[in-house]
């Protein structure tokens, strides 16, 4: 199923859950479905600024969104207000489900920063995946999300990180 603007434009609701318990949710405009990808474009959904240290997440940052039934990543494409690309947060998470006009996400904890020009990628929040006890719970749902991040980091580091999301 092919869902763009000129088809069937909508708004999904993306719901982000952390230990079972919903992180944050906010609506987003729905770009495409194509059955295993979804696009969605967003602004910043957080209070105030995020400051990481190497990039900051701020009102009027604009972010487009792409979520797969099958892989255990979300990519993240982050410009500022005037359109100025920031980079790339990717989050691991198991797959993406939707049901009921919401895009529903599990966060695992790993993440992984791409600047726009590709010089900075870093893998974000290791100690916070160690810390969740995944490994022990589900070890099939770790391997899988330590294997994503290297995935994406190989893509991100190596090439073929835009043709992921083209």
């Amino acid at each position: 199923m092919s869902v763009t603007s000129a088809d069937t434009p909508g708004t999904l609701e993306v719901v982000l859950v952390k230990a079972g318990r919903t992180k944050i949710s906010y609506p987003a405009e729905l770009l495409a479905d194509d059955g295993t990808r979804l696009v969605v474009r967003a602004p910043w959904a957080g209070d105030g600024v995020r400051d990481f240290g190497f990039v900051q997440f701020e009102k009027g940052d604009i972010f487009t969104e792409y979520y797969w039934r099958d892989r255990w990543y979300s990519v993240k494409e982050v410009r500022d207000a005037a359109g100025e690309r920031k980079g790339w947060y990717c989050d691991i998470t198991r797959p993406a489900t939707v049901s009921g006009g919401r895009l529903v996400v599990e966060d695992l904890d790993l993440d992984l920063w791409r600047s726009a020009d590709g010089t900075d990628v870093r893998r974000l929040d290791e100690d916070e995946f160690a810390e969740s006890g995944l490994a022990t719970r589900d070890p099939a749902a770790a391997a899988a999300a330590e294997k994503a991040l290297d995935d994406l980091e190989h893509l991100a580091r190596e090439g073929g990180f835009e043709a992921l999301l083209a």
